[in-house]
């Protein structure tokens, strides 16, 4: 039995150290290129993420606000690009008039100052509200973007005006099959080759308008939700054994900022191996923390290895783009001291 326990004990370390010396990331060559930051909507307030759910109004939990952009709007994806950001991920919603604006929520009730769905009114409707009249950072004491919001909801051509030949992530809320349709025929409409500028297109469930646009435009970035837990799931089984699972080809892998560790040849074999199936690769905040899916705090920067390449998801791109980025500081010194106030306070409530 001692002896047969040696040699399982051998053949064990033995496979070990094989396994080891196969997904050695510091083996593989460093990929070309530089990390990219993907700010999400565009420059925002940022809010509690404390027991949110499905239908919870964000813009009643907001932080104390520290700049005046709001998501989706032409002023949020200047300020995204001036900050650093290398794409822009937006929602789009199309409206009563064949047209396409870019807004999160189903209904108006939350932030604006009407009430009813999005998606029953028309582009001027839209433009005519006060986009900005449901923020409040103290439960409705205040509300400090009330009466400044009227005209901000942009159009779809409005913002490929503003992000130019910047790539743009549009994020599909609905399951209509046929929202894909009209996305694409107004982006070749405006003269805008996604395929060639790198805009990416998802959506919660696989099928409906993502597997619309998978089909619509070949070559394109197009994942799921559910796709991209598929291949990351699937990676973390079977990446260890050398394998790039089938569920990565042409998809999406997203690694947790606290568990690069758990990745197989994290970060250059790995990102080695995706570019070979043509996957794309985002790092994404720290799995089960108190905030959103991205990165919000400037310290979290330190953790993105130097060698990284891929797609970083930001939530907060007002902090975390110049941390990366310090030339793309554009902050004068009140908001500096503002800031510093706002991210000290949001460390304390997730301690």
């Amino acid at each position: 039995m001692k002896v047969w326990a040696r040699r399982i004990g051998f053949v064990l370390a033995l496979a070990f150290l094989v396994l080891t010396f196969v997904n050695a990331s510091w083996l593989a060559d460093s990929p070309k290129g530089y990390v990219k930051l993907v700010a999400h909507r565009g420059a925002h307030q940022l809010f509690s993420h404390e027991g949110l759910e499905r239908d919870t109004c964000t813009a009643t939990r907001i932080e104390q606000p520290v700049h005046d952009y709001l998501e989706n709007t032409l002023p949020s994806i200047a300020a995204a690009q001036r900050l650093g950001a290398q794409m822009i991920e937006v929602d789009i919603a199309p409206t009563a008039d064949g047209r396409i604006a870019l807004f999160y929520d189903w209904t108006l009730d939350c932030r604006t100052d009407a009430t009813g769905d999005v998606r029953a009114n028309t582009l001027a409707e839209l433009k005519a509200l006060d986009a900005g009249h449901g923020y409040t950072p103290d439960g409705g004491k205040t509300f400090p973007f009330r009466g400044r919001g009227a005209g901000l909801i942009p159009s779809l051509e409005e913002a490929l005006a503003a992000a130019g030949d910047k790539p743009l992530l549009f994020n599909f809320k609905s399951k209509d099959p046929a929202e894909a349709d009209q996305l694409l025929a107004a982006l070749k409409a405006a003269g805008r080759d996604s395929v060639k500028l790198g805009d990416g297109f998802y959506g919660g469930p696989e099928d409906g308008p993502v597997a619309r646009m998978r089909a619509l435009l070949p070559g394109a970035w197009v994942f799921s939700k559910d796709s991209a837990k598929a291949c990351t799931k699937a990676y973390l089984a079977a990446g260890w054994f050398a394998v790039t699972p089938e569920a990565c080809r042409n998809g999406t892998l997203m690694v947790p900022l606290n568990y690069q560790w758990a990745f197989a040849g994290w970060p250059n074999r790995l990102q080695a191996r995706m570019a070979a199936v043509g996957a794309r690769v985002i790092l994404v905040g720290p799995y089960g923390g108190k905030g959103g899916m991205g990165l919000d705090l400037p310290e979290q920067v330190g953790e993105i290895p130097a060698s990284f390449t891929g797609y970083v998801w930001v939530d907060d791109i007002w902090s975390v783009g110049p941390a990366l980025r310090p030339a793309f500081n554009k902050r004068n010194p009140r908001e500096q001291a503002e800031l510093a106030k706002a991210l000290d306070a949001r460390r304390a409530a997730r301690d």
